[in-house]
């Protein structure tokens, strides 16, 4: 069996250890030790990308939370019109580093579309004041499973209601999971937000593991934080 070779390895902004490698065909990114992404099993991020911006008008402004191996962006660009503007934000500079080098062929090279801004930054921080047609969030593991703690609070009651608020009128959500997350699914209904659950195969055998998309839309007056986090209990 062809061994693992090291390509690079770096430091994340919170100290985290990032490690390409590469055997044969496959690469894979880990941190801290642990597989964070993969080209070996990318079907239901491209699905994430197809259904988040399938179907948005002319002019669409679209964000991205995590840039992974580009696979959500290649499979949004393929559906988003051309006057499209995407937004990718990508906390770690490496992975973007890696996206524009060795990485850069798996997606077809996706980072030298005209329409994407890359902003090397956490999504969170591209909120507020926002008014965006879709968001798209492929951070970390999901909900139930984020390997950096500052993720989590994306998925919290505070998190769901800042990112409803930054989506524009008749604007969506969608969200990739390694798994069903039943806490994140009363946390969405809590947010006002009317959502359903997709059950996509991480490549395209129906024996392969099962991801989660979540597809969500503003449903209704937003409430409020206290009242939201309420409801979550």
């Amino acid at each position: 069996m062809e061994p693992w070779t090291e390509l690079a390895r770096a430091r994340g902004p919170g100290g985290e250890t990032l490690v390409l490698r590469r055997c044969g065909a496959a690469f894979e990114i880990r941190c801290n030790g642990w597989e964070l992404m993969s080209n070996r099993a990318h079907h239901s991020e491209q699905t994430l990308g197809r259904l988040g911006c399938a179907g948005l008008a002319g002019g669409a402004r679209v964000l991205i939370g995590g840039l992974g191996m580009g696979y959500t962006l290649r499979a949004a660009l393929d559906v988003l019109p051309a006057d499209a503007r995407v937004t990718v934000a990508e906390i770690f500079r490496q992975v973007v580093a890696w996206n524009h080098g060795p990485l850069a062929p798996l997606a077809h090279h996706a980072l030298d579309d005209r329409r994407v801004e890359m902003r090397c930054a956490d999504v969170a921080a591209l909120l507020d004041g926002a008014a965006f047609d879709a968001v798209l969030l492929d951070v970390d593991n999901g909900p139930d499973a984020a390997m950096l703690a500052q993720n989590a609070a994306l998925y919290s009651c505070d998190g769901l209601l800042r990112l409803r608020s930054a989506l524009a009128p008749g604007g969506r959500l969608a969200v990739w999971s390694a798994a069903r997350s039943p806490g994140f699914e009363a946390r969405l209904a809590a947010c006002g937000l009317a959502w359903r659950r997709m059950h996509v195969p991480a490549r395209r055998a129906t024996d392969d593991p099962q991801h989660t998309l979540y597809l969500a839309t503003p449903a209704g007056p937003r409430p409020t934080p206290m009242a939201a986090a309420g409801q979550c209990g």
